[in-house]
């Protein structure tokens, strides 16, 4: 990881005297590309919301279990990442070519830092693919054009958009980024989904004063509700859109584990 002082310009340029939304983030994740500014933020933002590390750890959670259930159940052999962040653990291509190695992942982000780790999330298995995209969220048609570079459209596709909308301030603009990704689907693809909630106070509380800080990406967070009419047009699988932590964890000897403020669920192109 280069900071501001490298000699080398032709890459992005990391500024590591303030934290970072997506450091802070892996820094949660128990990953290692952080910095001390972002190991303090994040333990203040624990502080101010002590769920939050179980929120991270949740939504990542999900999203393997996403990707396993596509692969092992759907048979889903193509995926669109966006939003991905710093890799860390169980990353899509890792669950995805796993089960089916000849699995294809295409990953986007704007993150200068997730560009400069863009190597780390490219390791495929020879029969598979892997590749990255650095773009914005907000131009699904320069992500789609670019991902057809590795992807099939005319196939079905699993589209993964985990905790990305809550950086889109305007949710109609987030729904119209969520439409006209899956208008370009084939049916029989999915979208895998999730993000921060308003069902939590705390977390509400703790997010709000995490966004005035220097070097924050702000992060609106949306009731469930909004967070359902992502998937307008659509079938819902099983259970629905319900917090992260409850979400097709199958037969559990205790109960099902507490509730998060992160919801999600993943729905079916029919047509």
């Amino acid at each position: 990881m280069r900071d501001d002082s490298s000699p080398d310009q032709s890459g992005p340029r990391i500024n590591t005297s303030v934290h970072h939304s997506a450091r802070v983030w892996n820094y949660l994740l128990g990953g290692k590309d952080n910095y001390e500014v972002d190991r303090v933020a994040g333990d203040r933002l624990a502080a101010a919301f002590p769920g939050m590390v179980a929120l991270t750890r949740n939504s990542r959670a999900f999203i393997g279990r996403v990707v396993r259930h596509l692969t092992e159940e759907e048979g889903i052999r193509q995926f669109l990442d966006i939003g991905t962040g710093l890799p860390t653990v169980d990353n899509t291509h890792e669950v995805a070519q796993g089960i089916a190695p000849e699995s294809r992942v295409v990953y986007v982000d704007n993150d200068p830092l997730v560009l400069v780790h863009a190597t780390a999330l490219l390791t495929s298995t020879p029969q598979g693919a892997c590749d990255y995209v650095h773009a914005d969220a907000r131009d699904p048609e320069r992500i789609l054009q670019e991902a057809a570079r590795t992807l099939d459209f005319s196939r079905p596709v699993g589209l993964m958009l985990m905790g990305i909308l809550g950086l889109v301030e305007d949710d109609d603009e987030a729904r119209s980024i969520v439409a006209r990704l899956t208008d370009a689907l084939a049916p029989g693809s999915f979208l895998g989904l999730n993000d921060g909630t308003t069902t939590d106070p705390a977390y509400v509380s703790a997010l709000s004063t995490y966004n005035k800080r220097p070097g924050a990406i702000p992060y609106t967070p949306r009731d469930p509700e909004q967070i359902a009419r992502y998937f307008d047009g659509l079938d819902l699988l099983e259970p629905g859109v319900v917090t992260v932590s409850q979400w097709r964890l199958g037969a559990l000897p205790f109960g099902l584990p507490d509730e998060v403020a992160c919801y999600g669920g993943l729905a079916r192109k029919t047509g």
